[in-house]
């Protein structure tokens, strides 16, 4: 059967793939559209799982409110181009918006939920949109948090994004501290919520560097806990001079507001994931042949 360039737009206006690939596909199924579209999937799973392997570190951190509620989400793919493909950031909307509405246990309870109501599973969606970008592409991660009084928002050019749960305080007061979350990275809210691992390590290297001045005992004692006062100050949230204003803390800002943080979250994209070094040109010209 010949395959007609009506054909060709109607397969691509049904699954949004490219004007090859329909064709392909048209090809290999007698002109049968339906056919064709069962086809496109099957071998998108199958280059869906053939590129699961590639390191996939970059991406975007999309993010949601509902009142007091907000959710983020970390969606990888291999490049940076990608990202900023259309395609990318709705699906990391629609993802977004399946975790708000569903709150599942974790990232395969979530991967098996319908991407939209009645729909295809987010797995599924996935792989198809592996077969028509051509990299890899992972859910990752996702938090919600939720605020008593209210939830604030920021995004660093979609590359980090922070939320803030408050007591007392409101929307402007979150997003403001949210945006010094991205710039100053605390480690917690406050001394209480340090991790004892962190602080114990702490402590072990402040006491050996103070051992090593070789000063009295009791003179040891006292720089230790100056040294770890001021250590708490730059990794808690609290202690931290404001961004927008350094003549004050955070926790004198929260005092006068009369609000109290409870939560945050902070996600950047592809922290912790090891990069793969590689050869810019030999990348260029092995998708150019459809690695």
């Amino acid at each position: 059967m010949a395959i007609t360039a009506a054909l060709v737009k109607e397969l691509r206006d049904k699954t949004g793939a490219g004007m090859m690939e329909c064709k392909k596909a048209l090809t290999e199924t007698d002109g049968n559209v339906e056919k064709a579209i069962e086809w496109m999937r099957k071998n998108g799973m199958a280059k869906a799982e053939k590129k699961a392997g590639r390191t996939a570190a970059e991406g975007l951190i999309t993010m949601l409110v509902d009142g007091n509620k907000a959710a983020l989400v970390e969606i990888n793919c291999e490049t940076d181009f990608v990202a900023k493909n259309d395609d990318f950031p709705a699906f990391g909307d629609s993802v977004a918006k399946r975790v708000l509405a569903d709150a599942p246990a974790d990232v395969e309870a979530l991967k098996a939920l319908p991407l939209e109501d009645g729909g295809k599973p987010i797995e599924e969606v996935r792989q198809e949109l592996v077969a028509r970008i051509g990299e890899n592409i992972q859910v990752r991660r996702f938090e919600v948090i939720e605020g008593e009084s209210a939830v604030g928002v920021y995004s660093h050019g979609g590359r980090i994004g922070v939320a803030v749960a408050l007591k007392g305080g409101d929307e402007a007061l979150a997003k403001d501290i949210a945006m010094h979350i991205a710039a100053s990275r605390p480690l917690a809210i406050d001394e209480n919520d340090v991790p004892q691992d962190v602080l114990q390590k702490e402590k072990e290297i402040l006491v050996d560097q103070a051992r090593q001045s070789g000063k009295p005992e009791e003179i040891i004692e006292k720089m230790i806990e100056g040294r770890l006062r001021k250590y708490l100050a730059e990794i808690t949230l609290v202690g931290q001079p404001f961004v927008k204003d350094p003549d004050q803390t955070i926790g004198k800002l929260l005092k006068a507001a009369g609000a109290e943080v409870t939560n945050f979250v902070r996600l950047e994209v592809g922290e912790g994931i090891e990069k793969e070094e590689s050869n810019f040109a030999e990348e260029v010209m092995a998708q150019a042949k459809g690695a």
